[in-house]
């Protein structure tokens, strides 16, 4: 019995076909089942591109497509799965650079195991051409002593007046736009208050 589907039903959030005979090419309508969270089409006989809708999925927490025959290059588009929390590519023949955004910045070397053609962070093969995408660059450490790390102290102690607010900032990290306006507007204004209590100090 066929049946055609004309859109995601409810109960289907999980799809699981992996460990079957299914060849060819991974249809691109599968892009359309936008409600999908998990999708599991590894250990089959798949070939041709990993299909570029898949970044539709944008509600897609893990996908699997190991163990198949799967060529070309990882499409950029699913850099929009920004819900992705597990990714197995391995055992492949994909090439090209790892595409580099979002959760992708996340992944382990195991999430593109034997894929001899990849390159790119976060696997010790560069690409050759030089453009592939850069590892993420280290996080900024202030000295303890310095002003900027008083600075800090500063505004932690005015984050924690709120809870829901300082909760964010203590489990989450620094949001960084939050340190490069800290940095501009009010380290000039700190320092010189720092400077006159340390004179004041000296002469006492």
């Amino acid at each position: 019995m066929e049946l055609e589907y004309i859109r995601t039903l409810p109960i289907f959030t999980a799809i699981d076909f992996s460990n079957n005979r299914f060849s060819g090419k991974i249809p691109e309508a599968i892009g359309e089942l936008r409600t999908l969270e998990v999708l599991n089409l590894s250990h089959n006989s798949f070939t041709g591109n990993i299909p570029p809708s898949l970044g539709n999925l944008v509600e897609l927490e893990s996908l699997a497509l190991s163990s198949n025959n799967l060529g070309g290059e990882i499409p950029s588009q699913m850099t929009k799965l920004t819900f992705l929390e597990v990714l197995n590519f391995s055992h492949n023949n994909l090439v090209g650079p790892i595409p580099y955004g979002n959760q992708f910045n996340t992944f382990e070397n195991d999430s593109y195991y034997s894929n001899l053609g990849l390159c790119g962070f976060p696997l010790t093969k560069q690409c050759c051409n030089g453009e592939g995408p850069k590892p993420p660059a280290p996080k900024r450490k202030e000295a303890k002593g310095s002003p900027v790390a008083f600075i800090w102290k500063l505004v932690m102690m005015g984050y924690g007046l709120g809870f829901s607010t300082g909760y964010i900032v203590f489990t989450t990290g620094r949001p960084w736009w939050l340190v490069r306006m800290v940095e501009r507007y009010w380290k000039p204004n700190v320092t010189r208050w720092i400077c006159r209590i340390r004179g004041k100090i000296n002469m006492h």
